[in-house]
């Protein structure tokens, strides 16, 4: 048997201006997924996604999240700019999947595991993830750090180990932008995980 891999401590208590604080990115970010989903930049669309976000968080609250890391400007500009384009990227690939005649494109459910192990990091990585057209998270592992992923247009193993590496570069993207020092020596130390039967395109 192979030993489970160690995972993250709990998260502490949170203060209450961290509390505040981490309310403060919920609403950020459950406004911008809004905004994202309806596609419009709007007054409507911004005050609209406020109410959808108070409701979310007084009916549904969040688990306490520790923000262990700090804004990184220019990192974060990079994973925006690279974010849109594989935005772009995968619409037109998906796009003209659409358009072949004659061809049955293959898909597969490809588990990748995080290097960090964090509520916040694992959320983020499955949000990029899923609105980037031809993949959709289909289950998350806390205790592992492992995201379930279903990928379209998937012909052969190595496309597989591609996509699982182009996940951990996401990862890498957001650690980048907001991770602490910490995370950012584990993502620089850690090895990418050898290929498994499961990610076999079916």
């Amino acid at each position: 048997m192979t030993p489970a891999p160690p995972t993250d401590p709990p998260n502490p208590p949170l203060s209450r201006r961290a509390w505040r604080r981490n309310r403060i990115v919920a609403v950020t970010c459950l406004v911008a997924v809004w905004v994202l989903l309806w596609g419009t930049l709007s007054w409507a669309n911004v005050i609209s996604g406020l109410v959808v976000a108070a409701v979310l968080l007084a009916v549904f609250p969040l688990p306490p999240v520790t923000f262990a890391g700090r804004i990184h400007p220019l990192p974060l500009l990079r994973f925006a700019l690279r974010f849109l384009l594989d935005l772009v990227v995968a619409s037109a690939q998906i796009a003209w999947l659409a358009l072949r005649v004659g061809h049955t494109p293959r898909s597969a459910i490809i588990a990748v595991q995080l290097r960090v192990n964090t509520d916040l990091n694992l959320t983020l990585t499955a949000e990029s993830l899923s609105l980037v057209p031809g993949s959709l998270i289909l289950e998350a592992d806390r205790s592992t750090g492992t995201l379930f992923i279903h990928v379209i247009n998937v012909d052969s193993l190595a496309e597989v180990e591609q996509f699982r590496r182009g996940v951990l570069d996401l990862e890498a993207r957001i650690i980048a932008a907001i991770g602490s020092a910490d995370e950012q020596r584990r993502v620089r130390e850690g090895a990418h995980p050898p290929a498994d039967l499961e990610g076999a395109p079916t």
